[in-house]
């Protein structure tokens, strides 16, 4: 795996000596990591198409952890955030969460538990990478049908029988064989299974 295709975990803290403790934990499981000790620092430097999660001190001078995360979701970043917090700040990391932080750790925290965390947002954040990259695919793949055969796909895909659908589109069901036929073609699809979990993949949220 190349380095720019490996997992990296970002830790933005304003205190130093908590950037260097958790630096120096994920230095001992070999996870790639970096530290920053302010929000608009990270913001210069994080790629946003890189595989990873943050870890974000809640409360810090200028720009907060929760001003961050609202950054980050103006600019559709859908990298998974866990809070750092301290015993004051649970009703704000609540708040965060239902902004889509994935989970927050009271301080002072256990060693094992944030890497617990991490592992668990790195895991997300894969699989999260993994359905976008499906769902692109899908895109792809039906934008090159044909308005026809585009009305076609939706029809089939919701249950409709052929002779319905040529009656719904004034053609015949000939026609419309055809037409399912390019769509299957076009899709890589072998089945309706095929198109129906197609469909599915471009509706997912």
């Amino acid at each position: 795996m190349a380095m720019s295709d490996t997992p990296i975990v970002y830790v933005v803290d304003d205190d130093e000596p908590v950037r260097d403790a958790v630096s120096m934990l994920l230095d001992t499981v070999d996870i790639v990591h970096e530290t920053f000790p302010d929000a608009p620092t990270f913001l210069k430097h994080f790629d946003a198409s890189r595989q990873g999660c943050l870890v974000l001190d809640i409360r810090m001078p200028g720009m907060s952890g929760l001003e961050l995360q609202e950054e980050l979701n103006r600019r559709e970043v859908k990298l998974p955030i866990i809070f750092i917090t301290g015993h004051g700040d649970i009703p704000m990391a609540v708040e965060a969460m239902r902004r889509g932080a994935v989970d927050f750790i009271r301080k002072p925290f256990r060693d094992q538990e944030l890497l617990d965390r991490i592992n668990e947002a790195l895991a997300m954040d894969a699989a999260q990478r993994q359905q976008d990259a499906g769902i692109d695919e899908a895109k792809a793949l039906v934008a090159e049908l044909t308005p026809r055969e585009t009305e076609v796909f939706e029809r089939v895909t919701d249950g409709q029988a052929n002779k319905v659908i040529a009656i719904e589109l004034g053609i015949s069901e000939r026609t419309v064989e055809i037409h399912r036929s390019q769509v299957m073609h076009k899709t890589g699809s072998r089945s309706l299974a095929d198109l129906v979990r197609l469909k599915l993949r471009l509706e997912a949220p």
